[in-house]
């Protein structure tokens, strides 16, 4: 591992320890939650995937029948409802025209296949597959988020207008090709971002990659 990357990890594994990313209760739930938290918190997401366990409608027969209206209206807690219940649709027609709806079949598939099928469907951008592969799929592709971002590019990783391949790439390049890891190092960017390296008024001193 590149010697910075893997003290960044370290500091952050140690403030924070493991992060038991991403909750769902089945791979299924995870892709619906990919998708809900699109530019939202988690708390909003897990109030629209409860509300879709409480109507019932949480597997990819009732989205896929479900009209698009009433699915919105259950989705209303994540916000841009409309879009994000589109694209629920989207990503369920994918899934149940291409894998007969069956996880299995579909994390079956070559990683950069899928990413790329991912991709293809319309409101999956590269955050939301890649957080599909890895944390429903437990592919070894990793997230970049705002909190990634953000972070590596504060310790002059990246420049600060990286997009997101190349940042990706950063650590596609430089990691084992390992989900676990890939997996603990995002979550642990996320809590660092929420907790220290924040977009306003950072906390620096008191921040885990204080003198790195």
């Amino acid at each position: 591992m590149n010697k910075k990357l893997d003290d960044i990890f370290r500091r952050m594994f140690a403030a924070f320890g493991p992060q038991h990313w991403w909750p769902g209760e089945s791979p299924f739930e995870v892709m619906v939650g990919a998708v809900l938290t699109q530019n939202t918190n988690w708390g909003n997401v897990e109030r629209a995937i409860g509300r879709l366990k409480q109507e019932g409608i949480l597997s990819p027969r009732a989205i896929y029948e479900i009209p698009l209206s009433l699915l919105s209206s259950y989705v209303q807690s994540a916000g841009y409802y409309n879009i994000k219940a589109g694209r629920l649709k989207n990503l369920v027609s994918f899934f149940a025209e291409e894998y007969e709806a069956d996880t299995e079949k579909m994390f079956a598939e070559d990683t950069e296949t899928l990413r790329q099928k991912l991709l293809a469907i319309k409101g999956i951008g590269p955050e939301t597959a890649d957080s599909i592969l890895l944390y429903a799929g437990h592919k070894p592709t990793f997230v970049v988020d705002a909190y990634t971002q953000r972070v590596i590019s504060r310790h002059l990783l990246i420049a600060e207008d990286a997009d997101y391949e190349e940042i990706r790439a950063l650590f596609m390049d430089r990691l084992p090709c390992d989900a676990a890891l890939f997996n603990e190092f995002h979550a642990l960017f996320v809590k660092l971002g929420k907790t220290y390296c924040k977009k306003k008024s950072p906390l620096c001193q008191d921040c885990p990659l204080n003198g790195l």
